[in-house]
């Protein structure tokens, strides 16, 4: 294939860097443009209700609490996730821009990638809210306070950060000398480092470091918060307080199931059977874009704390408006 013969540097007769990779997207799907189209309306709505909510909460002090400041950086990490995601593949994928750069390339995995750590530890914060406040009611004043919640999120950023550079910093090692054609939708650690011709040992261990560290340990680390809670649950002798206790976990364990299920679904699959490639690509899609679109709806945007921040802000405007 002419794409397959770009060119490439040569450093010291050993080390080949590609120009750049070819995306392969998906592949004899009929109608496929009207799935990116769907892509794009989705961002659309994203962006929209995770750029209002962000400004909600900046802009309503009495909305400046702990547990908002994790719901802050829910919407924005959405935001950075999709916008980090869905402009390229559209570009790549709808209007056949297939060729990618390899320093673009690395940007884009780089992104994508800590993008989708930052949510589900995030998530994991969240989780640690409600085990304080139904676990250790007594002490939520003291150990969820504005401080320890940013220093939580300040480490996880600071530690994914690093991360993710080493992740990228081992790809940017290797030798590539084969095929340049990416089978993926964007520039995936997997299918990016099976195509070196170098040693890739290195690169594996990263991959089952990431699956344990974006999959395996949050997960790990939710259940065991609501199983802590099941039991402080069962001890409340009032049922009343049990149901309304429950209803706090709720919109979580959507965000929860919404994020990991997909996941874990298509992990599950592709151990025990052939997954093929198109499936795979469209589930990674939508869980890429899916969970930011519902977030703000299923945490923020339905609860009345911030409804009625928002008839706030609206009767306010309306005052402006007629003066």
């Amino acid at each position: 294939m002419v794409h397959e013969q770009q060119e490439i540097i040569v450093y010291n007769s050993s080390f080949v860097r590609p120009a750049g990779f070819y995306l392969n997207g998906f592949s004899n799907v009929p109608h496929i443009k009207y799935y990116y189209v769907f892509l794009c309306f989705v961002y659309v709505v994203s962006v929209l209700e995770n750029v209002f909510l962000i400004a909600v909460l900046f802009m309503v002090k009495t909305l400046h609490t702990a547990k908002n400041m994790m719901v802050f950086n829910l919407a924005l990490t959405d935001l950075c996730e999709s916008t980090s995601m869905v402009p390229k593949l559209v570009d790549t994928l709808l209007f056949d821009n297939r060729f990618i750069v390899y320093e673009a390339c690395l940007s884009y995995m780089y992104f994508v990638y800590f993008f989708t750590s930052m949510q589900a530890w995030t998530l994991v914060a969240m989780a640690y809210d409600r085990f304080v406040a139904i676990c250790l009611p007594l002490r939520y004043q003291a150990l969820v306070t504005k401080q320890s919640v940013a220093t939580i999120l300040l480490f996880t950023w600071c530690l994914l950060v690093a991360i993710h550079v080493v992740l990228v910093g081992l790809i940017d090692r290797l030798s590539f000398c084969r095929s340049l054609t990416i089978q993926s939708f964007f520039c995936d650690h997997g299918p990016l480092f099976n195509l070196a011709c170098s040693d890739i040992f290195a690169n594996r261990i990263m991959a089952l470091v990431m699956l344990v560290l974006i999959i395996c340990l949050p997960v790990i680390l939710i259940v065991l918060s609501y199983i802590s809670i099941a039991i402080a649950l069962i001890k409340i002798a009032s049922g009343e307080e049990r149901v309304k206790a429950m209803k706090t976990c709720t919109s979580h364990l959507i965000l929860v199931a919404i994020y990991f299920l997909p996941i874990l679904i298509t992990n599950i699959v592709a151990l025990a059977t052939y997954l093929p490639p198109n499936i795979r690509m469209m589930n990674t899609s939508l869980t890429h874009i899916v969970p930011p679109l519902l977030n703000p709806i299923v945490y923020s945007l339905k609860t009345e704390e911030i409804r009625n921040a928002i008839k706030r802000i609206h009767k306010r405007k309306r005052r402006i408006d007629k003066m």
